[in-house]
């Protein structure tokens, strides 16, 4: 089980050279911990974009591309379909997105015709090292699906439990998050919502892990939490997934940690046919270094 980003990268390292696309590539940031990785071993990356403008983006900053293919492309809708066209060529095997918006990328990628959309849904999963846990947590889904429905949490907790798995966790923990560990169907649906996927797992329509639901954070990742309060739960205190109620509190929750503790973090897309870095504009370039070393990973 890989418990750390350190473990991760190691893996990473020794793993064979995965090819990342990037579109839009004449955005500094995602440009230079795509170099940084690809100094490392890790990556070969693909560059999509204005040739021109990551030219000269490249020597203000002062990166060396080398060698790097280029594809040139112009504007976010252009980009973001040639660098989708590339993976369903099989020309790479991770994709980043750059500086195209977010809403350009995730068209290209979920057209029915060209796109790169999986069997179910796609999420975003965040992985997260604290030296305040014993291991690697997962968290979704602050950057995707809104308000999943009951359905949707079912598949988001299917993409988490696949990356678990990826990473060496062959049966992961699944909490699902509510403010309250007590269902209450009138004020709090989502309490509702994870009585039941506790007890779809427990009949096999989730497989390969254990869930758990209603807990509060709290119960989720302290096991001394769960005694004060009496609860007994074989995911309370050992959470190896933390499924939120909404994309509110996913995304509060992941924002408080990236500005206010030193935990180390990375984002990927999951449920496509293959892991998208798709990071937000505020992430740091460490965040987004690390994102890639987790599409890898997952790759």
């Amino acid at each position: 089980m890989i418990r750390s980003f350190e473990e991760l990268e190691r893996l990473a390292r020794g793993a064979v050279k995965k090819r990342i696309v990037l579109a839009m590539a004449e955005e500094a940031d995602a440009l230079k911990a795509a170099l940084k990785a690809a100094a490392q071993g890790i990556v070969e990356p693909v560059l999509v974009g204005h040739e021109d403008r990551i030219r000269e983006m490249a020597s203000l900053e002062q990166l060396e591309l080398g060698g790097l293919r280029i594809v040139n492309a112009d504007g976010e809708k252009e980009c973001s379909q040639q660098a989708v066209a590339l993976i369903r060529d099989g020309e790479a095997e991770v994709l980043m997105k750059g500086r195209t918006a977010t809403s350009s990328l995730m068209k290209a990628v979920l057209d029915a015709d060209s796109g790169l959309r999986g069997t179910g849904l796609l999420s975003h999963l965040t992985l997260i090292e604290s030296k305040a846990y014993p291991k690697l947590l997962l968290m979704s889904d602050p950057g995707l699906n809104i308000a999943p429905d009951l359905a949707a949490k079912a598949s988001i907790i299917e993409n988490a439990v696949r990356a678990a798995r990826r990473l060496g966790v062959a049966h992961p923990k699944v909490a699902v998050i509510a403010a309250v560990e007590k269902v209450n169907p009138g004020s709090m649906p989502c309490t509702v919502d994870a009585a039941i996927l506790s007890k779809m797992a427990e009949r096999g329509q989730l497989q390969n892990c254990i869930v758990d639901g209603p807990l509060s954070l709290d119960n989720a990742l302290s096991a001394h939490s769960c005694e004060v309060k009496g609860i007994a739960s074989s995911v309370g205190g050992e959470a190896d997934i933390l499924i939120m109620p909404d994309i509110e509190a996913a995304n509060v929750f992941y924002k408080t940690l990236a500005f206010f503790t030193d935990v180390r973090m990375a984002g990927v897309v999951v449920g496509a046919r293959v892991p998208i870095v798709l990071p937000s504009r505020a992430d740091s370039d460490a965040v987004k270094l690390d994102s890639i070393l987790a599409a890898v990973t997952l790759a």
